[in-house]
């Protein structure tokens, strides 16, 4: 099996990856190749489900927003 050294990776990025493999209970090494599997892995995004989802939540939320108020937070804080 081949095997791939990495150098000088950031301290930032080092440490999101031992919290990631201490959240799923993995060793890095374990943990770098489930990410190197996402990131190479095309998957074909189901609309119907995600756009199913997020009526469900707002829904549940109960939050009302109109275009208009939602366009005007978007904004907020942009120059």
């Amino acid at each position: 099996m081949p095997s791939l050294t990495i150098k000088n990776i950031p301290d930032r990025v080092y440490k999101n990856l031992k919290r990631r493999a201490e959240l799923h209970r993995r060793s890095i090494n374990s943990e770098v190749i489930n990410c190197l599997e996402k990131a190479t892995s095309s998957q074909k995004v189901d609309v119907e489900s995600i756009l199913k989802a997020a009526r469900e939540l707002r829904n549940r939320v109960g939050l009302k927003v109109s275009n208009k108020e939602l366009l005007k937070l978007k904004n907020e804080g942009r120059p």
